[in-house]
């Protein structure tokens, strides 16, 4: 059973596996893991370097092309005009495969006019090479302005997001744009297991953290979540959500936690972030 978000007209896995950090023939073997475990969605760029390496557990696990989502990112030193088109099919060369579903800008770039960012994205999208295009940590104000930019439809802000960081705004802002908003870091670099909210809802379900938590994210409309781990078994139990469901009073428990509003991932390159909606 796969949990999908339906955006212009396309089925998203809410669920997908992330591979950031992954290295190597640990990306190849994780991302293996992850399709035999159920997973239909995957994520990886180039500046991850493993895009061979993911392609190679595509290639291996024989999941026909059309079961499963493929997102990849440009990194921002292709974003002119020529440079990204040429970069995407390099991704798609070392991924193996004709195209990927989604291609995304890993972040936003002043120094390169949006315009032309953004007519290129479109123009790979047209090449199909992807088939659908998006963005990754953009400001809501930011993406308000690439969806005006652009032609096609943008499909998915990707951002930093669990438990422990409110993004009502962008979550609201995607919505209004009738895009998806796929989190990154879901489980916090693992803090969601030590909290003691998301603990007590556990044990109520007699389920592990993380999957108390990949529920809540499942539940709430729009919103994809792409958990990485490099352990099989907690590739697993990531996706093992299937059978259980959080009532109202878990929900706001774990939303509440948002108070707390911990960013985990703030390069120097990243933009001024949105302040949050008001409680």
């Amino acid at each position: 059973m796969t949990l999908t978000t339906k955006h212009f007209g396309t089925e998203i896995p809410s669920v997908g596996f992330g591979t950031w950090q992954l290295k190597g023939d640990t990306a190849h073997h994780c991302v293996l893991e992850a399709l035999n475990a159920g997973y239909r969605h995957i994520d990886t760029a180039q500046a991850y370097q493993n895009e061979e390496y993911v392609g190679r557990g595509l290639r291996d696990a024989n999941v026909p092309r059309d079961e499963y989502f493929l997102t990849t990112k440009v990194w921002m030193s292709q974003y002119r005009n020529g440079d990204l088109q040429e970069s995407a099919k390099a991704s798609l060369k070392r991924l193996g495969v004709d195209h990927v579903d989604l291609l995304l800008l890993h972040w936003p770039d002043d120094q390169i006019p949006l315009s032309e960012t953004i007519g290129a994205l479109n123009d790979a999208r047209d090449q199909g090479l992807t088939k659908h295009i998006g963005v990754s940590n953009f400001t809501a104000t930011q993406f308000d302005e690439v969806v005006k930019l652009s032609e096609a439809p943008i499909m998915v802000n990707q951002v930093e997001y669990h438990p422990f960081l409110d993004q009502s705004l962008m979550i609201e802002t995607t919505k209004t744009h009738g895009a998806a908003m796929t989190a990154y870091c879901p489980l916090a670099q693992g803090k969601v297991i030590d909290n003691p909210v998301i603990a007590e809802i556990a044990a109520k379900h007699n389920r592990h953290p993380t999957q108390i938590v990949m529920r809540w994210f499942v539940q709430q409309p729009g919103v994809i979540a792409i958990p990485r781990s490099s352990t099989p078994e907690h590739i697993r139990n990531n996706n093992d959500i299937h059978d259980f469901g959080l009532d109202a009073d878990d929900m706001a428990r774990i939303s509440k936690l948002r108070q707390e509003d911990t960013r985990l991932v703030a390069p120097s390159w990243a933009p001024n972030w949105d302040e949050p909606l008001a409680a």
